[in-house]
């Protein structure tokens, strides 16, 4: 009883089957047939290899919310240097609470304002860069993804000790302000502060010696990541007048990058040049020097490296594999029917006129031969 009851379930089972096998003694081969599977296996195992790529590779996500964080402290990050001797100058914050950060946490360095050749090269591949990201914007993944390994992009420093006179001064640093807007100044004069505001001591700098000719080697906003490029790095700005005024107006974007080499938090910003030069007689205004007006939005943007999950690439895969079998498979099929319409009509009963033609032909004469006999029947009648 066990063994009828086992092959009862065992032909319900082979009932089941929606594979059925077919026997070879019924199966023909074609050469068609052998050139379509071979193209078919040669595009299943190209688009795979492409498929296996694209599950490697990596897209970064972007994410927005408010940014709820007013108390942390936002961190400046300089390193500007202006072709003037460090005695002349000075820089300092002044944020829109009255709060006044001293350069404190900025140091100065006498330094001379010429690059040198491998330092040019470093400038020049830096503005070609800054170029193609202000056309392509989706090379900032690239980054992302890349030069966050550790890529420097720091000014290089320069070889062997200075044959000429130091007659620039390098701001570099870092200072914690409130995140709040506020301006940073660079201008003539060391900065001093006093209850009603701050003020720069410039009486003893003369005037034909003021030029504010800069360059921004380096400014960013939040924790210093090795390979972010921000928009200002290898800015260059040169002046041949001594009333000059450099302004940037930037926003500051709250960042929150997640990826799978690095995790941190770091501030992106968009800037606004303007330059003038300054003439009380003609209306135009204020004190020379270079001015970094910031503020920060209200928005935190969070960028997240994201990976396809090995199941949706094993779907995928199986779609391509599937999707080629078949479309193959219906392509050989409809070439083969085209081909036995055009080339093999006696299969398909197509009509051919000359072959109806004789058999025309041949029943007139069948009927030419049975006519007398009729009529000779009918005389004996």
């Amino acid at each position: 009883m066990r063994r009828l009851s086992r092959k009862k379930a065992l032909s319900l089972v082979k009932e089941l089957d929606a594979f059925p096998k077919v026997s070879e003694s019924y199966v023909e081969t074609s050469a068609s047939g052998g050139t379509v599977s071979l193209i078919a296996f040669s595009a299943m195992a190209l688009l795979a290899v492409f498929e296996f790529f694209v599950y490697q590779d990596t897209w970064m996500k972007y994410e927005y919310a408010v940014d709820k964080d007013f108390s942390s402290k936002l961190r400046i990050n300089v390193d500007i240097t202006v072709a003037m001797k460090c005695q002349h100058v000075g820089a300092d914050i002044l944020d829109l609470a009255e709060t006044m950060i001293t350069s404190s946490g900025l140091q100065y360095e006498s330094v001379i304002f010429e690059l040198t050749p491998q330092q040019r090269v470093w400038q020049r591949t830096l503005h070609l860069i800054q170029s193609r990201l202000r056309e392509e914007h989706a090379l900032q993944e690239v980054l992302y993804k890349t030069l966050l390994k550790g890529a420097p992009t720091a000014l290089p420093p320069r070889e062997g000790a200075p044959s000429e006179p130091l007659s620039a001064c390098r701001i570099h640093g870092h200072v914690y302000v409130n995140k709040v807007a506020g301006n940073l100044h660079i201008t003539v004069g060391k900065p001093i502060h006093h209850p009603q505001g701050h003020a720069h001591i410039a009486a003893f700098v003369s005037h034909e010696s003021y030029n504010f000719s800069h360059r921004i080697d380096h400014l960013s906003f939040g924790e210093v990541i090795p390979g972010i490029i921000n928009p200002l790095d290898s800015t260059l700005k040169i002046t041949f007048n001594n009333n000059q005024m450099f302004q940037y107006f930037i926003t500051v974007v709250p960042t929150r990058l997640s990826t799978y080499k690095i995790s941190a938090d770091t501030h992106q910003f968009s800037v606004t040049e303007r330059e003038r030069v300054i003439n009380h007689t003609a209306g135009s205004h204020g004190v020379s020097g270079i001015f970094v007006k910031y503020d920060t939005s209200s928005l935190m943007v969070t960028v997240i490296e994201q990976h396809m999950p090995l199941w949706q690439f094993l779907v995928r895969l199986c779609g391509i594999v599937g999707g080629i079998f078949s479309t193959t498979g219906m392509l050989h099929s409809l070439v083969g029917f085209c081909f036995d319409v055009i080339c093999c009509r006696l299969k398909l009963g197509v009509y051919r006129p000359r072959e109806d033609e004789q058999l025309h032909n041949q029943m007139n004469n069948l009927n030419n031969h049975q006519t007398p006999l009729l009529a000779e029947n009918a005389a004996y009648e």
